[in-house]
């Protein structure tokens, strides 16, 4: 089964793609060849850039926040584990903490080596990282792996609250969907939105094996998502003679 996920608010849609470049960081970090390091710090840099709203970190205190007060909220119900919520409110708590004591943006702190910022002005031209271009990042990609890796840690270590926080965010709310499987006759299907309910996240999973890729469009108010086939030269095209089902979560 394939999850897709398509955001409904803009604060949803920014954590999404930096919880996308975490994962991708986190892979690279790992690795010990150096071109895997050169792609680890471009991603450090992606980052910082989509990070660059003002009001990112503003946004995932106050979230953080109305969380932590929703579950306090849940103290003394019955029907919630003491022991699970204890451990939810300490993580909210502990992201919080971590998140508040940062100065400044994401990556403020990188912006002040100016080494990295050598790099990070030429990496997005093409080739424009070459050992005479860069001679002290070509001589930084011969040093041990260990060492590189070292590096990327302490680097990666200025991120890492926003990624706990935005990780924490989405997995909360991604449990509070309900989800429920849904049919798409000739591969499209609608679904008018209660204006009362204030949906932030929109998830899809469907069978692989059908080979369709879902094509969402939505708002506030609407959900229409297209099944779509794709051609040979690549092209997507309806899948009007398709009947499939799939599993449909409104997050919010």
């Amino acid at each position: 089964m394939i999850i897709y996920e398509y955001p409904l608010s803009e604060s949803i849609r920014t954590m999404l793609r930096l919880e996308h470049l975490f994962q991708r960081l986190t892979v690279l970090m790992w690795r010990e060849d150096p071109v895997d390091h050169h792609h680890a710090l471009a991603t450090v840099f992606e980052v910082m850039d989509v990070a660059s709203r003002a009001d990112l970190k503003t946004d995932l205190l106050r979230d953080l926040d109305r969380y932590k007060n929703q579950f306090m909220s849940y103290r003394g119900n019955p029907a919630i584990q003491e022991a699970v919520l204890d451990e939810v409110l300490g993580r909210l708590e502990q992201a919080y903490s971590s998140l508040q004591s940062l100065a400044g943006k994401a990556g403020q702190s990188l912006q002040a080596n100016d080494w990295l910022m050598s790099i990070r002005s030429r990496i997005s031209i093409p080739g424009g990282t070459c050992e005479f271009d860069l001679p002290a990042y070509f001589a930084w990609q011969h040093l041990p792996a260990a060492q590189r890796q070292a590096d990327l840690h302490g680097w990666v270590g200025t991120l890492a609250p926003f990624a706990q926080a935005i990780q924490l965010m989405l997995g909360l709310l991604r449990d509070a969907g309900h989800p429920h499987m849904v049919a798409a006759p000739c591969g499209q299907y609608q679904q008018s939105l209660k204006e009362s309910r204030n949906y932030q996240l929109l998830r899809l999973r469907i069978d692989e094996t059908l080979g369709l890729i879902p094509e969402v469009s939505a708002n506030r108010l609407m959900v229409s998502i297209r099944l779509m086939r794709a051609e040979t030269d690549g092209k997507l095209k309806l899948a009007a003679d398709s009947d499939a089902g799939f599993e449909l979560t409104l997050c919010a």
